[in-house]
């Protein structure tokens, strides 16, 4: 009975041994960066943006109006009158704050769509060249990593498949 576990042992950790695997790595972010594509995906973003900054700009306006006319008429207003008063800047100071919260998460948003083609595009990319080289995993290049063989950096054969220019050699 040992023997025939021994053997199946040997068996198992012998084709372990030849199915070993070939890791690569590739730099996403680099690749994005030479991308031409790039260009109109942050013009468009920083059109969307625009809107947001405007309307912002139109609320910063209407409260500094309220605290002007606030700070202008104050000895006149009765108690109750500047509590109403400083309970509408209150207000307004709130609406702007959660409008520049939403604003931010939708320009996130915006910029997660408008990227979704590149990336779509790499990972098309990647994975054909991935089966041409015969790698079964690719890693994302990245400051965790303590030693990256340079031979098995993929990130060049990635951007040569998009037909994206290539950086010279030595820099």
């Amino acid at each position: 009975m040992k023997r025939i576990i021994l053997f199946i042992v040997i068996v198992i950790t012998s084709l372990q041994i030849n199915a070993q695997t070939k890791v690569g790595t590739i730099e996403i972010e680099f690749i994005v960066s030479k991308m031409p594509q790039l260009e109109q995906v942050q013009k468009n973003l920083e059109a969307y943006n625009s809107d947001f900054a405007n309307q912002n700009k139109t609320k910063l306006e209407a409260y500094q109006k309220l605290i002007d006319t606030y700070n202008q008429n104050i000895d006149s207003y009765n108690d109750a009158e500047k509590k109403v008063k400083q309970d509408e800047i209150i207000s307004a100071e709130n609406e702007i704050k959660k409008f520049q919260e939403n604003a931010s998460k939708l320009v996130q948003i915006k910029q997660e769509e408008l990227m979704q083609p590149l990336y779509k595009q790499i990972g098309e990319a990647l994975e054909s060249v991935a089966k041409e080289e015969g790698y079964s995993q690719v890693l994302k290049a990245s400051n965790n990593l303590v030693y990256v063989d340079q031979n098995y950096d993929i990130t060049l054969k990635v951007m040569a498949k998009l037909g994206l220019p290539l950086p010279e050699q030595g820099n």
